[in-house]
């Protein structure tokens, strides 16, 4: 059975796309810690990271590299948060979170709650700054 984010991949959940290539695809986290929140997984169905060919690997924290220096560029913060809790869903995949704050990146914090046109405009700020 797919996961949550195999289906947002092949179009099956709508998402707000920021980037995508042959092995790796970028999304707007629907209930963001900030603004900007971004996940980014492998297309490739692994439920821990630490069980990713190494190459995969490497080629995810890459284009999450990537991902975070567009986000940068397009959100007000002083950096951006990386976490990896994968927990709640069983499919690798890293947080890329504004950060303003140490305690920013707190998943207990209470979560934002855009609209999809808020979200719609972030995504498209985010995407014009994708390298």
């Amino acid at each position: 059975m797919s996961t949550l984010f195999t289906k947002i991949v092949n179009g099956e959940i709508p998402c707000h796309k920021i980037a995508e290539d042959d092995k790796y695809f970028a999304f707007l986290d629907i209930s963001p810690l900030a603004m900007g929140h971004t996940l980014v997984i492998p297309k490739a169905e692994v439920n821990y990271i630490f069980d990713l060919e190494d190459e995969v690997l490497a080629g995810l924290n890459l284009f999450a590299k990537r991902v975070a220096k567009a986000i940068e560029k397009s959100i007000e913060c002083k950096r951006i948060g990386v976490a990896v809790i994968g927990l709640e869903v069983p499919h690798t995949h890293i947080h890329l979170v504004p950060l303003n704050a140490i305690g920013d990146l707190n998943f207990s914090n209470p979560k934002l709650s855009p609209s999809q046109e808020e979200l719609a405009e972030v995504a498209e700020q985010i995407r014009k700054n994708f390298e």
